[in-house]
């Protein structure tokens, strides 16, 4: 079995999410933090766009943080907004930059000179289960069709994503087939400049599926725009009953991919402090409940030092991973 390990506190965590054992309680409204600029690596649309947004959402209105603002900045894999905070460390102890599995795939493969370890770490928050999806007016319906389409014809089969070659919407895709029996190498691969370009794309029908986040695909399944095929979880997420797990057609792979959020570098511990608060009191809110449920997220609560040995693990198991395909 294929599976991308999230280390046990996280899968504690998930579990507990999973089952509903904590349900939502009043924050009571008492306001941790004046005001949050959440800075987004990618484009609009994107995993990282839909996680600042939605987090921005739960703490504004739970009052736990007087207004939030938002700023994309595509570039380079993420590599342009993380050098901008490092570069503009003393200006930016407002600011908390989202990020995701991909800062550390980037970083092992040289995409960008820093790691997480040139940031401070505030907290994992979230992971979201990656999906495979094809237009609305596809004749693929599901991950045997895909992988006979692909045994038919692999260059007519392009698969795209939201990152760059190696980058984590390649790796799950290479990971899916090799589950499956075929070449992880020999998967056409698109890179698309974020989610958002790269659902564009499919919806135009330049790629003949997309591997991305399942919280991007799930609005626009819902609304019949697109089709998941299948989802890298071990059980049906709620948020899309009807969309199939990878494990449920024979393909013996999961995956989740975390996100969080991280400060400037030198970030004061009394501002550090209040960020991991208000995100700590978040998760009793019925306003992160509503966002998280639509979204189809599982809560994944990884402050500071638990933060870091939880990406050190990630560090570990990605790049023997990625060796292992050969991206290494």
């Amino acid at each position: 079995m294929t599976t991308l390990k999230l280390g046990r506190r996280a899968l504690m965590a998930a579990a507990v999410a999973a089952l509903g054992f904590a349900g939502p309680v009043s924050a009571g409204g008492h306001q941790v933090v004046e005001s949050i600029h959440f800075l987004i690596p990618g484009g609009a649309g994107g995993g990282w766009d839909g996680t600042a947004r939605g987090t921005g959402e739960a703490l504004t209105n739970a009052g736990l943080v007087g207004s939030a603002s938002y700023e994309n900045m595509s570039g380079g894999g993420g590599g342009k907004a993380i050098g901008y905070l490092i570069e503009n460390a003393d200006s930016n102890h407002g600011t908390l930059m989202v990020n995701s599995t991909p800062i550390v795939i980037r970083s092992l493969t040289g995409v960008f000179p820093h790691n997480f370890r040139d940031l401070t770490l505030v907290s994992g928050t979230i992971g979201d289960y990656a999906a495979m999806v094809v237009g609305k007016d596809s004749p693929i319906n599901n991950m045997a069709d895909l992988i006979a389409a692909y045994e038919a014809d692999p260059s007519a089969t392009a698969i795209g994503g939201g990152s760059v070659p190696g980058g984590m919407d390649h790796l799950v895709a290479a990971m899916v087939m090799e589950a499956a029996g075929k070449d992880a190498l020999g998967v056409k691969y698109i890179p698309y400049d974020a989610g958002g370009k790269a659902m564009a794309a499919l919806l135009s029908g330049e790629i003949a599926a997309l591997s991305t986040g399942f919280s991007e695909a799930v609005d626009l399944a819902n609304a019949g725009e697109v089709k998941i095929i299948g989802v890298t979880s071990a059980e049906r997420v709620p948020a899309a009953p009807d969309a199939m797990t990878m494990m449920e057609q024979g393909i013996d792979t999961t995956f989740v991919n975390w996100r969080g959020f991280f400060g400037a570098p030198g970030l004061p511990a009394d501002k550090l402090a209040m960020y991991q608060d208000a995100i700590a009191k978040m998760y009793e809110t019925p306003e992160w409940e509503e966002v998280r449920a639509r979204n189809g997220w599982v809560n994944i609560h990884n402050p500071g030092d638990d933060f870091k040995a939880f990406l050190e693990d990630q560090e570990q198991v990605i790049g023997d991973l990625m060796k292992k395909l050969g991206f290494l």
